[in-house]
C-alpha cells in the first residue's frame, strides 16, 4: 500500500514516476500542482468566455449532437455551463491541451492514446454556478462505466484529466472521490448509489482541493460527484477543463450525430430547473447544432 497520504500534490515531470502510478493504482486518482502558469489559466479563461459569447449570439443549444449546459448567471443572462468540443472552437484551447507537457499523462493512459477533439464530448469545460437558474450547480453521484452501457459495451477504463481554474477547498464544495472503487465490481459500479440523484456525503469520500492551474487525474471508474458550492452568486464559481484521451478506433461525431438518450433526459431535468432562457440568435436558428470550427 501507498504510505502517502490522500492529500498528496505531486510535481507533473517528463515521465510518470513508480511511486505517482502506484499511487494511482490504489486510490485511482492523482493531483499534480501547478501544471499551467496563472498567465495559461487567465488566457484559458477569457478564450472560454469568448465561445460563450460567441454560442449565445448563434443560439446554438448542441454541438454534434451533445447538447450545451445553459442557464441563468446571477444578473440573470444566459451562462453555459457546460461547453463541448471546446477545442474545436478556439485556437488557445486546442494549442494548450496538445502541448508536449502532457506527454506523460498521455503515454499514462496508451501508448497509442490521443486527444478526441471530435470524440466522444471533447474537451469539456465545467463552470458550476450556485444562482437560481443555474444549469449546473451540482454533479450526483456517478461512475462513466455508465455511459459505456448506453453505447452497449462492457465498462472500459478511462481517465479524466482535468485542469483546474480555480482555488477549490473542501469547505468550497467540488470534487468528491471514493477512492479504491474503482476496483468495484460490476455490481457496485451500477447499484452502489443512485446515479446522479444521490448528492449526500460519503464516509469514504475525499474531497480534491485544487489551486488554479493543477490538473487531476482520476479513474472513471470512481464513483464522484462535484458538490455545490455553499457560497452563491460570482463566488460560488467553480471552473474546470477535461481533456479526452482516446485510445481504440478513431469514432468522430459530427452534425448527422443523435444525441444520446441520457443527454435527452439531463436536458428536461435542466429545462425543468432553470425554465425557458432565450439567446440572441434564437431568431436565427433555435436548438442548431451544426459546429463551425476552427482549424
Amino acid at each position: 500500500m501507498s504510505p502517502l497520504p490522500l492529500s498528496t500534490r505531486f510535481v507533473l515531470g517528463s515521465e510518470i514516476t513508480a511511486e505517482q502510478r502506484a499511487f494511482f493504482d490504489e486510490h485511482g486518482f492523482l493531483v499534480f500542482a501547478g501544471v499551467a502558469r496563472p498567465a495559461e489559466v487567465e488566457a484559458l479563461t477569457a478564450a472560454v468566455d469568448a465561445v460563450q459569447a460567441r454560442w449565445v449570439a448563434e443560439g446554438r443549444r448542441a454541438v454534434h449532437g451533445i447538447p450545451v449546459f445553459i442557464g441563468k448567471d446571477p444578473e440573470g443572462k444566459p451562462f453555459i455551463s457546460r461547453f463541448t468540443f471546446t477545442s474545436m472552437f478556439s485556437d488557445v484551447v486546442r494549442s494548450f491541451v496538445l502541448d508536449p507537457r502532457f506527454e506523460p499523462i498521455r503515454r499514462m493512459v496508451g501508448a497509442d492514446a490521443r486527444v478526441g477533439h471530435d470524440e466522444k464530448d471533447g474537451v469539456v469545460v465545467n463552470r458550476y454556478l450556485n444562482v437560481p437558474g443555474s444549469a449546473y450547480p451540482r454533479l450526483g453521484w456517478h461512475t462513466d462505466g455508465l455511459r459505456d452501457l448506453f453505447y452497449l459495451r462492457m465498462p472500459q477504463p478511462m481517465f479524466n484529466v482535468g485542469l483546474h481554474f480555480d482555488r477549490i477547498t473542501a469547505a468550497d464544495g467540488g470534487l468528491r472521490l471514493i477512492p479504491g472503487s474503482h476496483r468495484q465490481g460490476f455490481w457496485d459500479m451500477c447499484f452502489r448509489k443512485p446515479y446522479f440523484i444521490s448528492h449526500g456525503a460519503d464516509p469514504a469520500e475525499v474531497a480534491v482541493e485544487t489551486e488554479p492551474g493543477d490538473l487531476t487525474v482520476h479513474d472513471g471508474r470512481l464513483w464522484h460527484r462535484v458538490a455545490q458550492s455553499p457560497r452563491s452568486g460570482w463566488a460560488s464559481l467553480r471552473r474546470s477543463m477535461y481533456v479526452p484521451y482516446q485510445t481504440g478506433p478513431y469514432e468522430p461525431k459530427s452534425d448527422r450525430s443523435k444525441t444520446p438518450f441520457y443527454h435527452r433526459l439531463g436536458a428536461l431535468a435542466r429545462r425543468w430547473r432553470t425554465g425557458p432562457v432565450a439567446l440572441p440568435g434564437d431568431a436565427a436558428g433555435p436548438g442548431r447544432a451544426s459546429a463551425s470550427v476552427v482549424r
